[in-house]
């Protein structure tokens, strides 16, 4: 989908494991915004966890694709699955940019990654590159007033307030290591059927 004026979202993270919570508020601003389609970006070797991930990147590429199954409006992308570095946000923008010269690119983050983007390898560049859009739930912490100030500046940004999900991936990975049970209502059931016949977080 790459007409002129195609609204691209691109959602990355590590997604060890994905869950409700990396769906249901990007569905949310998809629909609030009228993006055309989300791109997922699981990441290979996330720049900002030093210690890795739990589980390879690969699997964690095959959960997002049984997660989103469902919904055609998200599809996933390899764009950050390389296996033998780091893949900064602003390269993936970069290449989406040249691959879609006539796409309205979206980034989709949360409350904490939006304070955090001062860190983030050309945050100037990133900034004037995309739109961003912060994924806030009801009553969380509110936006670093420096970092609001200099996104303003560039290309701004919109706020989506969606129902909050009760869930991490790192509750969901506890879950799993002593046995316990995992719900539908916190992960969707293919993935959790995948983790549990791999082994994954045991």
């Amino acid at each position: 989908m790459s007409g002129p004026g195609t609204r691209i979202g691109l959602f990355g993270g590590s997604f060890d494991p994905i869950h409700n919570g990396h769906i249901l508020p990007v569905l949310a601003a998809h629909q609030e915004l009228g993006l055309d389609v989300v791109h997922y970006l699981p990441t290979a070797c996330p720049p900002h966890k030093p210690h890795g991930t739990k589980a390879p990147a690969l699997a964690r590429n095959t959960m997002v694709e049984l997660a989103l199954l469902p919904y055609p409006e998200l599809v996933v992308s390899d764009a950050e699955l390389d296996l033998r570095r780091s893949v900064y946000t602003i390269e993936t923008v970069e290449r989406y940019a040249a691959e879609f010269p006539d796409a309205r690119l979206h980034l989709l983050l949360g409350v904490d990654s939006f304070n955090e983007l001062p860190g983030w390898r050309r945050f100037g560049e990133l900034i004037e590159a995309v739109k961003l859009v912060v994924l806030a739930r009801p009553g969380e912490r509110g936006l670093d007033p420096e970092v609001r100030s200099s996104v303003e500046r560039a290309r701004g940004y919109v706020l989506i307030r969606h129902r909050s999900v009760d869930v991490s991936s790192s509750d969901i990975r506890r879950r799993l290591a002593r046995g316990a049970d995992v719900s539908g209502d916190l992960m969707p059931e293919p993935v959790l059927r995948y983790c549990r016949k791999y082994g994954l977080y045991r």
